[in-house]
Parts: C-alpha cells; sequence; structure tokens
C-alpha cells in the first residue's frame, strides 16, 4: 500500500471519528427534541380541550387528539392535583419516568443510546413544565419504538451525509497531498533509485525546484549532495588511477633516481665551486621526489595501517622521531643543527598503541612544522580517564586560513610549495585505526597545535613488546 493509499484511508478514518464526536451530542439532541415535540402536543391538546363544551370530551374526539399527540395519555398537575386531561381506557403500565425540567448532557447522551440499545418497545412517561404557569406540569404516557426508528432514521442520515463528507473531504485531501507532497516525494526517490544504480552519470542528477517549502529545501539539498558526492568519487576515482599508475612506474622511477644519485655523488667529488654550489640543490630536489613517490605510495598502498598494539614508553617514542627529524638536511644550507624538538612527556607515561604507526603520525607534524618555518616543537602527553590526549606544539608562522579547510584532504592540504599534503592525512587515519582523532587546536602568527586524542586500549589485539 503506497503512501497515498494510506492518506486516503486515513483521511477517511479522520472524517468518519470527527463525525462520531459530532453524532454524540446530536443524537442525544434529537431524542430532546422528540420528547419536547410531543409535550408540545399535548399543551396544544388540553388548550383545545378547554374549548371544548361544558358536556366534556367525546369518546371519539380523545380518541382522536391522543392519536394526533401520539401518546396514550396526557396529564396536567397544577397545585398539588392531577388532572386527567385524555387517556385510553386501559393505559399500559409505564416502564420508565424521564423528566425533561432535570439531567445534564451527559444524562441525555446516555439515555439517548439506551434507547438506541432496546429491542423491546417501553411505555415511558415523560414529564415537562406547561407554559400554562410555572407551578403546572404536563405529562405524557407514551411508546418509545416510534422514537427509536425516528433515532434510527436520523441516525441514517447522519451516517450517509458522513460518508459523503468524508469521500469529498478525503479526495480533496488526497489530491492536495498527491500534488504538494507525494509526487515531489517520488520524484526525490525516483532520484535517488537512479543515482544510486550509476553515481556518476549527470544526466541522473536532480533538478530541483523553486518551492519554498520542505520539500523544496530537500530538492535543493539533496542536488547539493549528490553533486558533492559526484566530485568525491571522481576524485576518488582519479586518486585510484593515480596509485594504479604510480605503482606500475615505481620500479623504473626508483632506478632513475638511483642514477641521479650515483651521478650527484660524482659531482659532489669535484672542485669546481659552480658545482658544489648546485649539487645540495641537487640532493634536495631528488630527496623530494623520494618522498613524494613514498608517500603516495604508502598513502594509495596502505590508507587504514592495521594495528599491532603494544605496550611502550611513550617518551622514548617521542624522541626517537625527533632524532629522525633533526637528522634530515633542511635546505642547501644545513639548518637541522637549529631544530629544537622538545620533549614534555613524563619519564614513565606509557600506553597501548602501535609503536610503529604513532612514529609514523610523529615524524609527520615534526616534518611539517619544520618545513613550514618552525625552530621549536614541543611534544607533551596527559591521560584523561581512559582517554590519552598528545599535543604537538611549534612556533611556526602558523597554517593559512584557506588551507586549513582542506587540512586534511589528500593532494590539497599541503600549506607549501611542492608538499604532497599526505602527511596530515595518513596520520588522520593512523588515529582513526586507533578509535582516536587528530584536531587543529589553534594556528595563530605565534604557532601551531595539533591535538591527538584515542583511547587508552586501542583497537586490536595487545600483543607483548
Amino acid at each position: 500500500m503506497g503512501l497515498s493509499a494510506r492518506l486516503l484511508l486515513l483521511t477517511v478514518f479522520f472524517v468518519m471519528v470527527a463525525e462520531l464526536l459530532i453524532y454524540t451530542p446530536s443524537i442525544a439532541r434529537f431524542r430532546q427534541a422528540y420528547l419536547e415535540d410531543h409535550l408540545n402536543r399535548a399543551h396544544l391538546a388540553t388548550v383545545a380541550l378547554d374549548a371544548a363544551p361544558e358536556l366534556g370530551v367525546s369518546k371519539g374526539l380523545g380518541d382522536e387528539v391522543l392519536a394526533q399527540t401520539g401518546v396514550h395519555a396526557i396529564v396536567l398537575r397544577a397545585e398539588g392535583r392531577h388532572i386527567l386531561v385524555v387517556r385510553k381506557e386501559m393505559p399500559p403500565a409505564v416502564d420508565a419516568i424521564f423528566d425533561m425540567r432535570q439531567g445534564n448532557f451527559v444524562m441525555w447522551i446516555v439515555d439517548a443510546f439506551a434507547a438506541l440499545g432496546q429491542d423491546e418497545n417501553r411505555i415511558i412517561r415523560v414529564l415537562g413544565p406547561s407554559p400554562k404557569g410555572p407551578e403546572t406540569t404536563i405529562e405524557v404516557v407514551l411508546d418509545e419504538s416510534p422514537m427509536r426508528e425516528a433515532m434510527y432514521g436520523y441516525s441514517n442520515r447522519i451516517l450517509q451525509l458522513s460518508i459523503v463528507i468524508s469521500l469529498i473531504t478525503a479526495g480533496l485531501v488526497y489530491l492536495s497531498l498527491q500534488l504538494l507532497l507525494v509526487r515531489p516525494m517520488r520524484r526525490i526517490t525516483d532520484t535517488m533509485t537512479s543515482f544510486r544504480e550509476d553515481p556518476e552519470d549527470m544526466s541522473r542528477a536532480l533538478i530541483p525546484s523553486t518551492r519554498s517549502d520542505e520539500i523544496g529545501v530537500a530538492q535543493r539539498e539533496l542536488a547539493v549532495m549528490q553533486e558533492q558526492l559526484r566530485a568525491a568519487l571522481r576524485q576518488k576515482t582519479r586518486l585510484a588511477t593515480l596509485g594504479a599508475a604510480v605503482a606500475k612506474i615505481n620500479h623504473d622511477l626508483r632506478n632513475s633516481l638511483s642514477t641521479a644519485v650515483l651521478i650527484s655523488d660524482r659531482l659532489a667529488e669535484v672542485d669546481d665551486p659552480e658545482v658544489k654550489k648546485v649539487t645540495p640543490r641537487l640532493y634536495q630536489s631528488i630527496d623530494r621526489a623520494v618522498e613524494l613517490c613514498s608517500q603516495t605510495l604508502n598513502f594509495v598502498a596502505d590508507a587504514t595501517p592495521p594495528l599491532k598494539p603494544v605496550r611502550f614508553g611513550l617518551r622514548e617514542l617521542v624522541a626517537e622521531a625527533g632524532e629522525s627529524i633533526r637528522a634530515v638536511p633542511d635546505t642547501a644550507a644545513d639548518t637541522s643543527a637549529s631544530r629544537q624538538w622538545l620533549n614534555g612527556v613524563p619519564e614513565e607515561f606509557e600506553i597501548n598503541a602501535d609503536r610503529q604507526q604513532l612514529f609514523r603520525v610523529f615524524a609527520n607534524l615534526g616534518e611539517n612544522a619544520f618545513q613550514a618555518g618552525g625552530t621549536n616543537v614541543r611534544v607533551s602527553a596527559s591521560a584523561n580517564g581512559d582517554r590519552v590526549v598528545i599535543d604537538v606544539t611549534d612556533d611556526g608562522p602558523g597554517i593559512p586560513v584557506k588551507a586549513r579547510h582542506v587540512l586534511f584532504r589528500p593532494f590539497a592540504g599541503s600549506a607549501r610549495v611542492g608538499g604532497t599534503g599526505l602527511g596530515l592525512v595518513i596520520a588522520r587515519d593512523v588515529m582513526h585505526a586507533h578509535g582516536g582523532e587528530i584536531t587543529l587546536v589553534h594556528s595563530r602568527d605565534d604557532g601551531t597545535t595539533f591535538r591527538l586524542e584515542f583511547p587508552a586500549q586501542p583497537r586490536g589485539p595487545a600483543t607483548a613488546p
């Protein structure tokens, strides 16, 4: 059953419920009006009989009056006296008495449904005020079956009218919802299904409408989401193609770089000042080429590294990462001696993590900090409950604002010329594999701080160091 059919049935159901709520007081009011009408007829009959000759009312006239009023007997009560105006020869016994001068809304509803629930004719006596005066009461004795039949007829007319109203209302609501809600939603779902079959097919894109309501907003947001997802898929496809291509030419490229290294070693032995001047730049270019190939291959082949967690001292690992970074020349004039790697991790601080993967994280963060112009990098660590928090702070010039939005995007998040932007991406993948996260705490003119946070007990089985 589709949404349209459900809406149609629900609308019919709700209209019928509303009609039932309206019918309940209506049938009670109908019964009350029916009895009041018979009291009024009886009053008119008494007025007519008062004008009759003094000789009294003949039997034929009395029967005619009772037939016209639809009752068995009419009685007036005045000043404590009962005056039998007219009656049949043998009035039946009374089964129930109803006083129209008393009662409330709930009582009238209960009496009405009690009358509808009877399956036999009851003789009822009805009392009501007489227009002759407040001290005068008029009573009638009548059959309940004619009233019940009239109530059934009234209920049948209400039911027929309710069905017609519910069908008309449901039809109008159905058409309105079909045009305003169901058809646009069906269009959105069809587009989503088509998009799932071939996300990169531009012809399957959703063309949003200019509606300003929630459906219009959903269409526009879906169109934007599809476009962003399509762009991400295109980028991932290009990255996959790039990884496959780099993997294929990796062997030849390494051979070419090895030849360049041998030639540069021979050039280093030449005493020509010009050669000595350009040789460091050649070293630097070759190192950058090797770094670019290595990081690209590592990222493509090991985007989500498997973990081999062990328990080890964090201070020792941070010291090793610092030594490895400071040992690499930065420019033609070796400035590695000016690099300060400040290890602020307590001596006894131990963690459970993959030592090799975490080494890559510190190495990447430190290398980025020094290459960005920083001279001092400080690493501090603390335990916050069942979480390990590590801050890596440098005194560099900070990360440009436009680079912060793509900081963890491969080949886009580098803030320096020639950078791949893979260092932070690899660090993020390592932290995600540990069930943690790497975040940029702040980046100002006086330095940048990255925070590493992960569970004290990482994912994966722990092994002995």
